[in-house]
Formats: structure tokens, C-alpha cells, sequence
């Protein structure tokens, strides 16, 4: 049996595995038997109201195995000796726009006018204390954009989305938490 639930939980209920499961289980009158599976597929937070709430959608399966989850591959073609394409800017934009190159067979060339992340930090520290600004490398321009630091959420409001699952799979396929896939806005922090 496979089904689908849409829930609205208390904080305490929806965000711990365990409270979780049973709460499930309890609503669809099922056992806590090893052949049930309980996978998130969507969370948010919804703390508008005095009272918080977690939206969750969720699927259930019961004496068979869930499907895997698609998931990003991490194997990219060699691109040394390939055709260059040159790419201005080493923000999110520009990084995706070079990883797409490199599956499609070419070698991109990424063009940043500010710094690595590293010294780029010596630069904040300068605007925040002494309120020096240098042109070439500041909140906006250097290695990620101006995204590198902010809070690490990742929102848009473009109704021209593309595919979001696609990036957050990348992502996650390079190291983030598995949790940006189900969050409704994750925090990806950098």
C-alpha cells in the first residue's frame, strides 16, 4: 500500500523522526512494524499565528519498499582539451552556468573580478570596521556572489523557477544536508 497525507503539526510532533512516525501511524491506524516506511516530501513552517505550525506532506508505505529517491550523478565528462566557453562570474548563476557546460561536453572558463572566498573575508571585515570599501571585492562582487554571505536561504519568488529539485539534488550531491530537499525554503548556508 502507498499513500499520501498532508498534515499540519505542532513544531514538537513534526519535527522529530519519532514523534513523527507515530503520529502517522496513529492517523492512519497502522503498526509500528518494520515493512512501514514514513518519508517527508515537503515541510514548512507556518508562524504567522500565535500558535506555530508545520505543514508536512508526507508518503507512507506499507510491505513494500519505497521507491528511491532521484538523485543528482557525480560523474562529469573529462573537459581539459574540450572547446572553451567563457563564463563572467563565479556566482551561483555563473557556477551552475559552468556546471552545465561541463555536462554538455565543454570547457568552461570562469571569469570572477573579485577575490576567493578567503581573502574576500579580510575585505568585509574592513567594510565592517573601517568602513573601507574595496571596489573589486566586497558584499557583491567575488567567489560565490552575493549570496556567499548571506543567510543562507535559498527563496525565489520568479514564477520562471526552472528546476529548483535539480539544483537542491546538486547540491546535495556535493555536500549539503539531505533536509534542503524537503524544506520548503532550506537554509543552505555556504
Amino acid at each position: 500500500m502507498h499513500q499520501t497525507l498532508t498534515l499540519v503539526l505542532e513544531p514538537e510532533i513534526a519535527l522529530e523522526a519519532g514523534p513523527f512516525r507515530q503520529h502517522v501511524l496513529h492517523t492512519l491506524c497502522l503498526p509500528d512494524a518494520p515493512d512501514v516506511t514514513v518519508r517527508k516530501t515537503r515541510q514548512s513552517i507556518d508562524a504567522r499565528g500565535r500558535q506555530v505550525r508545520v505543514n508536512v506532506e508526507a508518503e507512507v508505505f506499507v510491505g513494500q519498499a519505497p521507491p528511491p529517491l532521484p538523485t543528482f550523478s557525480k560523474s562529469y565528462p573529462y573537459v581539459s582539451r574540450a572547446a572553451s566557453v567563457v563564463v563572467v562570474g563565479a556566482g551561483p548563476a555563473g557556477l551552475f552556468a559552468a556546471l552545465r557546460l561541463i555536462e554538455l561536453g565543454l570547457k568552461p572558463i570562469v571569469l570572477e573580478r573579485g577575490k576567493d572566498v578567503r581573502a574576500r573575508r579580510r575585505d568585509l571585515v574592513a567594510i565592517n570596521r573601517d568602513h573601507v570599501v574595496n571596489p573589486e571585492s566586497n558584499y557583491c562582487f567575488g567567489e560565490g556572489g552575493a549570496g556567499t554571505y548571506s543567510d543562507g536561504k535559498l527563496y525565489t519568488r520568479s514564477k520562471k523557477r526552472g528546476d529548483l529539485r535539480r539544483v537542491l539534488e546538486i547540491l546535495v550531491a556535493h555536500g549539503a544536508t539531505e533536509e534542503i530537499l524537503v524544506e520548503a525554503h532550506p537554509h543552505i548556508g555556504t
